[in-house]
């Protein structure tokens, strides 16, 4: 046993991976078995046995896919079907997910993995359909009698494998399901599934090692309290070579009137960094009566992709911090899976959140109806307000150098309905912004290829091949347009589409929405600005210029 070697990116030749073959194999679906020797690069590694211990999950042990026995416990079967049981009863969705879809293959074509990888096993219905088999076998009366006829079949160790194999390799992005004229979503397939083989201990490293540490320290990257606190001094001191202003960092400061939390690559990742430091300088510039928390220092979820009751537990600590705190209404950065899990869970599971107030913009006065239930608004929604109301002073100008085009990230897009206040946004801080193709974009955005757990290296070329669609689109701007810089509100995109246009459109940066509005953005007491977020030279600016006069 033991960890093969990464193969770089760069060992992946484009001309191979655009080599993809759509043909069905010549065998059953149900007689095709997984090989996980000859398909490196498209699967995880394994969860490490410390951090399965730390959050209490099932049957730790040390153990990798290319082993021929992968130590389950010796009543394996009966913890599947009596898990299947126990969901089917307690989840409508998934009962009424198992029975109504008729193959008619409108979500075929549909998910990136597939169109980037061949693999029918990917296209959603059939990715389903390794769930949905066994459930027909044991829990319909047809299957138990008619079998294989009936669409059922047996349960065994190489079913197992095979969905190891393939339920993670969907990101959960539900792209399928804006096509599927049932509105089966394929992402509570896949969770479900996940939850179901969490329940043998067949995790991965990438997902439970961030639930472990969230467990632990508040947040996924194991981030100590007084290790936030100073990254954002960093931070701080970084906004003040930039713009000459000392920006204020208040943690854990009650009575605030507002508890703002964000994704944690946000204070470690680049470029998700520069995102963070547009937040600084615009709550600085608002002169925001809000608080950091060193408790509730993640507002992502692995949870979601890991089971309910994770997603639940990791959820709950900022409903607990914004009573402990007393703030009248929470906040919430640029992130993808964490807004699915506020927009479309949160208030079912930890709420309702009756010691807060729905969120008033303490700048502009508008009432955010639509978080009158669970009291928390996102920043895209409280920026574009700012903007209507003519509330920030901005020079687009100091955007010149970009060309930016926008990638909606599947869930603030998908699951929560934010397609024209990024838009908004990007149009009011930069002169040049152009659209990708209709097709790939809003409701029917393609994956970044790396979310619900799956950016990591490992699996390089399952990533590479998922980010295909999308990186065609960016390309197709780049080339048309001249595009050079991507804008995404999610923490993951953020840090995977940085590999997906180094391989598809090299040339083309990502950025979060908020490093731009921080760089058009003119503050009250600035020097002369010389430079963006980055550091780099404004458009038009001598790199040598000095930076002294205040504005």
């Amino acid at each position: 046993m033991g960890e093969p070697k990464f193969d770089e990116m760069d060992n992946y030749k484009k001309e191979d991976l655009l080599k993809v073959d759509y043909k069905p194999p010549g065998k059953s679906w149900f007689e095709t078995k997984i090989d996980f020797n000859q398909r490196k690069g498209s699967w995880i590694y394994p969860a490490k046995p410390k951090n399965l211990e730390y959050i209490g999950f099932p049957n730790p042990r040390e153990w990798f896919p290319t082993d021929e026995d992968w130590k389950l416990p010796k009543n394996w079967k009966e913890i599947i079907l009596e898990g299947m049981a126990d969901r089917l009863k307690r989840f409508r969705t998934f009962q009424v997910f198992m029975d109504i879809c008729v193959r008619c293959g409108a979500c075929a074509d549909k998910c990136h993995f597939f169109i980037g990888g061949g693999d029918p096993k990917n296209m959603p219905v059939l990715r389903a359909e390794l769930l949905r088999s066994i459930y027909r076998r044991e829990f319909t009366k047809a299957g138990r009698i008619l079998g294989s006829i009936a669409g059922g079949r047996e349960l065994t160790i190489d079913v197992i494998k095979e969905w190891f194999f393939y339920f993670y390799q969907c990101t959960e992005c539900r792209r399928c399901s804006v096509f599927c004229p049932y509105g089966i979503d394929t992402a509570e397939i896949t969770m479900m599934a996940r939850e179901l083989m969490h329940l043998l201990g067949l995790n991965v490293n990438w997902i439970m090692e961030p639930v472990a540490n969230c467990y632990r320290t508040g947040n996924h990257l194991g981030i100590q309290p007084h290790g936030l606190k100073d990254t954002l001094e960093f931070f701080a001191d970084d906004i003040e070579d930039v713009t000459g202003i000392k920006v204020d960092i208040p943690m854990n400061k009650k009575g605030a009137e507002i508890l703002f939390v964000t994704p944690s690559g946000d204070f470690l990742a680049d470029p998700g960094i520069f995102t963070c430091m547009g937040y600084m300088l615009l709550f600085h510039e608002l002169g925001l009566d809000y608080t950091w928390s060193t408790y509730a220092s993640e507002g992502g979820n692995f949870g979601l992709f890991t089971s309910n009751e994770a997603m639940k537990r990791l959820n709950a600590k900022i409903y607990a911090e914004a009573k402990r705190l007393g703030v009248k209404w929470i906040l919430g950065g640029e992130c993808g899976h964490m807004w699915r899990v506020m927009h479309q869970y949160m208030d079912t599971m930890n709420g309702p959140a009756d010691f807060l107030e729905t969120p008033v913009s303490p700048i502009t006065g508008t009432r955010f109806e639509n978080a009158k239930s669970t009291k928390m608004t996102h920043i895209i929604e409280f920026t574009s307000d700012l903007i209507k109301h003519g509330k920030l002073k901005l020079d687009p100008s100091r955007n010149d150098d970009l060309v930016v085009t926008f990638h909606d990230s599947c869930n603030p897009a998908r699951g929560l309905g934010l397609f024209e206040e990024p838009r908004y946004i990007l149009k009011a801080v930069c002169n040049n912004f152009v659209e990708m193709p209709e097709d790939t974009t809003r409701e029917k955005t393609f994956c970044c290829g790396g979310g619900a757990g799956l950016g990591t290296d490992e699996n390089m070329e399952i990533r590479l091949r998922g980010g295909m669609p999308r990186g065609h689109a960016v390309k197709y701007v780049q080339d048309k347009y001249g595009a050079n810089m991507l804008a995404a509100i999610c923490a993951i995109d953020r840090a995977t589409l940085v590999t997906v246009c180094d391989y598809w459109a090299p040339g083309v940066g990502v950025t979060g929405i908020h490093e731009l509005v921080a760089n058009a953005l003119i503050c009250k007491g600035e020097k002369k600005r010389t430079m963006n977020m980055r550091g780099e030279p404004l458009p038009g600016v001598n790199p040598e210029e000095e930076g002294d006069e205040d504005v």
